[in-house]
């Protein structure tokens, strides 16, 4: 398997860890996991952790969102008050926009057909809310989760993309916060302010997941905290031994609070998962030997977190249609496990070939476009930059 060498192999198997928790998700509320042969080998216990809080997974992708952006960021321009928001802007559209476009254009296609899971749910068609048009612009006006909030879940698909509005706000706002700020010590504050604000917005509406999974309070102190750790890690050094400490006590406060559960933590287990990917995170900006993550037996989890975003997008329309072939009830114990692997499966096919096909060549397109004459150095395509000193990847 091809791997590239600019990029950090313990940050793409934290972000494959991340993709498989979503992916054992969303398979499990499809077709429940528990009456396979896996539900045998497994005690009840160990098995609905791992599959039943990938809400978690994406908790992780916070973090390392933060981390990376905020990373970036100080490799690009030195400084995060010398930070060009055009490039800014441009490089994230150019990464994210392409292939999440052709997501919602299959959505919409089939949901127009009223395919079943892409269409809008039964009892909502009377809400305007759920237009696509309102739906969709949501999306791309980054608030999703608000209207959610206000809606409820009503359209399989584009629900789980709530998250891409909390990380676009994020985006949206970094820019602006780091040139009137000025002042890194100021950002750090904001970021704290993030970090108290959000186990007291889940406390409040921890008896309503729209609001304590979803909510952008509910979120950012994950962000946040990944931004801090980018930050500590620029000023603070650790040698190879102290970075595999730091990287083992995130990757075991990560497991214990994953497996522990969502269920009667809404207030602080989702800050906790962040710190355990931000310990793992300042380890692994400390070492650049990939080590035991950068194996061969862990090929597989790095692949799928390189291509994690074209796999969060697509996954759920893989889904979605295996529905329409067979429902929960009629897909049988033996047959449980073939239809999961065949679900990852074709999500990996897909997702390789967007990635192949759309991201990356609209990736570069879009660089070259409105970057050739403002930032030249930025063209180069994503993944293919020379690593920094921190070992931090690429976008």
């Amino acid at each position: 398997m091809k791997t590239d060498s600019s990029r950090n192999a313990r940050v793409d198997f934290l972000r494959g860890i991340a993709i498989a928790g979503v992916l054992l998700l969303h398979f499990t509320l499809a077709y429940g996991i528990k009456n396979s042969p896996l539900g045998d080998l497994l005690p009840p216990w160990l098995l609905r952790g791992l599959v039943l809080n990938g809400n978690y997974g994406v908790t992780i992708f916070f973090a390392i969102s933060g981390f990376l952006i905020t990373s970036n960021a100080l490799r690009r321009w030195g400084e995060l008050r010398h930070i060009d928001p055009r490039s800014f802007y441009v490089l994230r559209l150019a990464r994210i926009m392409p292939p999440l476009l052709l997501a919602l254009a299959i959505i919409v296609a089939l949901g127009c057909l009223d395919i079943p899971f892409f269409n809008n749910g039964d009892d909502k068609q009377h809400l305007p809310a759920t237009f696509f048009v309102i739906a969709i612009g949501s999306v791309l006006t980054f608030w999703h989760n608000v209207l959610m909030q206000s809606t409820g879940y009503f359209n399989y698909c584009l629900n789980i993309y709530w998250s891409l509005s909390v990380e676009e706000v994020f985006y949206l706002a970094m820019p602006i916060l780091c040139l009137c700020l000025r002042r890194t010590w100021l950002l750090a504050c904001v970021c704290a302010a993030a970090v108290v604000i959000g186990p007291i917005y889940r406390y409040v509406h921890q008896d309503n997941e729209l609001f304590f999974m979803y909510g952008y309070a509910a979120c950012f102190d994950a962000i946040a905290i990944g931004c801090l750790t980018a930050l500590l890690a620029r000023r603070f050094r650790v040698d190879c031994m102290a970075a595999r400490a730091w990287r083992i006590a995130g990757a075991l406060t990560i497991m214990i609070v994953y497996v522990r559960g969502i269920g009667g933590h809404e207030v602080f287990g989702f800050t906790l998962i962040a710190l355990g990917s931000a310990a793992f995170l300042f380890g692994a900006a400390h070492e650049a030997r990939p080590g035991l993550t950068g194996g061969r037996g862990f090929g597989a989890l790095r692949w799928a977190g390189r291509h994690s975003y074209e796999i969060y997008l697509f996954h759920i329309i893989v889904l979605g249609l295996m529905r329409n072939v067979i429902d929960k009830a009629h897909l049988s114990y033996a047959a449980r496990l073939p239809w999961f692997v065949l679900f990852i499966g074709l999500t990996a096919a897909l997702a390789a070939l967007v990635a192949r096909y759309v991201a990356q060549p609209s990736n570069a397109a879009l660089r070259r476009r409105f970057l050739r004459r403002s930032a030249p150095e930025l063209l180069a395509s994503p993944g293919r930059l020379q690593t920094p000193a921190s070992g931090v990847p690429n976008e």
